[in-house]
């Protein structure tokens, strides 16, 4: 393939979440999808990549599939590299990375490879080849077939583009999303984070109930292809930056310390969610249920592996635990921890263990109820 209509579209999802991701997607509108170990595929056109970089919560990346060659040796590499219609896709005047894997093929030097794909594109485009540029061909050498793929991405897009102050260990937007998604929220009940930090599931959980688009703030590596229609897509990033008529959903998050109450309040005003999303400094003893229907509590409390002494957080997850158990009852509550042990200490009735995902060098694994009685 050299480039038509429709191509593979990959998006990118931690290990343990491909099934949530493409149930996000399915909803979106996109498909069919296949989901594979990493991520969700599906054949689309440079709209669905726009509109999937700027739409999809749970992607961490979306990479255009953009041609595909057979290559046994150096020499065919540096041949086929040469005849394919790089101005299809990239710009002389934009600067790009070269990132190659190797596996199971004769063409096993991945460094050599990159630098007959490099000395290709200068020749022929005329674009200049640095290890700094923001915009990346990833090139996967598999069983011969050489595979190209634009990161149409740029910067993660867990990276929403509205939020300046995080905490020491912040919980990825994209993460967040898909911890949501998982624990049945849809937007139409309120969520309550007794340890919100900077505010991560509140401010998700405000903008998914307003309808608004995650990628709505930032830029992308797609605006600088050759193939990007900017007139295009400003019309569909507009409709995504409204959000819906103000409903009566509220979203709340506390934590014990100042800092943190700070930071997520003037993440939510950033984000635009203010109006909806309420912080208040509070220990979590003192925790109690806002007025109206029970909703989700939704928490990402310390591990231990980077904050807090691990024997205090024994009695901070119990006493997490004997909060929710007497005060709120009918909350359904979704716990993210990287140790079994602490999710025991809740003695919160939590389902079958779900499946780990890496996150930030750790394990970690949601733990959930159904509404507590």
């Amino acid at each position: 393939m050299t480039g038509s209509d429709t191509f593979e579209i990959f998006l990118a999802a931690p290990p343990g979440l491909e099934q949530i991701l493409a149930r996000e997607a399915e909803e979106k509108g996109f498909g069919p999808l296949e989901v594979v170990p990493g991520g969700v595929i599906f054949q689309g056109g440079w709209p669905d990549v726009w509109r999937a970089n700027l739409q999809l919560r749970g992607a961490g990346r979306v990479l255009a599939r953009i041609g595909d060659f057979m290559a046994f040796h150096l020499a065919q590499l540096d041949k086929r590299a040469r005849k394919f219609p790089w101005d299809r896709f990239l710009r002389p005047d934009v600067p790009l990375r070269v990132e190659v894997t190797s596996r199971k093929s004769k063409i096993y030097h991945a460094g050599a490879a990159a630098q007959r794909i490099e000395n290709a594109i200068r020749d022929t485009l005329g674009a200049s080849v640095t290890p700094e540029a923001a915009l990346v061909l990833k090139v996967r050498i598999d069983d011969n077939r050489v595979q190209l793929s634009v990161d149409t991405s740029g910067e993660p897009l867990h990276r929403r583009g509205h939020k300046e102050a995080v905490g020491k260990a912040p919980m990825r937007e994209t993460l967040a999303a898909m911890f949501l998604r998982r624990c049945g929220f849809d937007g139409s009940e309120p969520v309550v984070d007794p340890m919100c930090g900077s505010g991560t599931f509140v401010i998700e959980a405000a903008e998914i109930a307003a309808g608004l688009a995650p990628g709505r703030d930032r830029r992308f590596a797609f605006q600088d292809l050759a193939c990007f229609d900017a007139a295009a897509f400003e019309e569909m990033r507009g409709a995504g930056a409204l959000p819906r008529p103000d409903s009566a959903v509220r979203f709340y998050g506390s934590d014990r310390d100042q800092g943190a109450i700070r930071m997520a309040t003037a993440n939510a005003e950033r984000a635009g969610v203010a109006a909806t999303t309420g912080f208040q400094m509070l220990p979590v003893g003192q925790l109690t249920p806002p007025p109206g229907p029970p909703g989700l509590v939704m928490v990402n409390p310390p591990y231990g592996a980077r904050i807090g002494n691990k024997k205090l957080l024994f009695a901070l997850y119990g006493t997490l635990g004997q909060v929710l158990t007497d005060r709120f009852r009918g909350w359904r509550v979704g716990l993210v921890t990287s140790d079994p042990g602490l999710a025991k200490a809740t003695g919160l009735p939590f389902g079958p263990e779900e499946p780990p995902v890496a996150f930030g060098g750790l394990k970690v694994r949601l733990h959930r109820t159904d509404a507590l009685r």
